[in-house]
C-alpha cells in the first residue's frame, strides 16, 4: 500500500456578486466565501506553510470587499459558484507550482451547506 501525504489550507473573503439571467442580471449579493485549497509536493519534501500560506491569502484578499462583477474574468464570463471555483483553482495551481507543490483539489463555499469542488483529472500532474 502507498500512502499520499496532502495538505489543507483554508481562506475567506468576503464578496459580493450578481448572476447574469436570460433577462437581465440578478440582484447583487454578498457572500463570506470558504475557500479550502488541498496540495501535495511535488519533489517529496516536505513543504514549508509559511510561504504557500501567505502567497495564497495575497491572492485571494485581491478579490475581497469586491463586487466579482467588475472583476477580470467575470466582467464576461457569469461569476457563479462553479466559474469561481474553476478559476480560482487556475490561479492557485499557477502560485504554488514555482513552490513545488501541486494543487490537487479546491473547494468553495457560498454558504455553510453550499459548496462546489474542483479535483485535478489526473492526479500524477502529468
Amino acid at each position: 500500500m502507498s500512502l499520499v501525504g496532502t495538505y489543507h489550507l483554508k481562506y475567506y473573503i468576503h464578496a459580493s456578486h450578481a448572476i447574469r439571467w436570460e433577462n437581465g442580471e440578478g440582484e447583487e449579493h454578498a457572500h463570506s466565501w470558504e475557500i479550502a485549497v488541498e496540495f501535495r509536493s511535488t519533489n517529496e519534501n516536505m513543504i514549508v506553510f509559511d510561504k504557500i500560506e501567505s502567497s495564497l491569502d495575497d491572492l485571494f484578499k485581491a478579490y475581497s470587499g469586491k463586487f466579482l462583477n467588475t472583476v477580470e474574468p467575470f466582467t464576461t464570463i457569469d461569476p457563479t459558484l462553479e466559474n469561481i471555483t474553476k478559476f480560482f483553482f487556475t490561479l492557485v495551481e499557477k502560485q504554488i507550482l514555482p513552490m513545488h507543490a501541486q494543487l490537487n483539489k479546491i473547494e468553495l463555499g457560498e454558504s455553510p451547506m453550499r459548496f462546489y469542488y474542483v479535483t485535478r483529472d489526473d492526479m500524477s500532474g502529468e
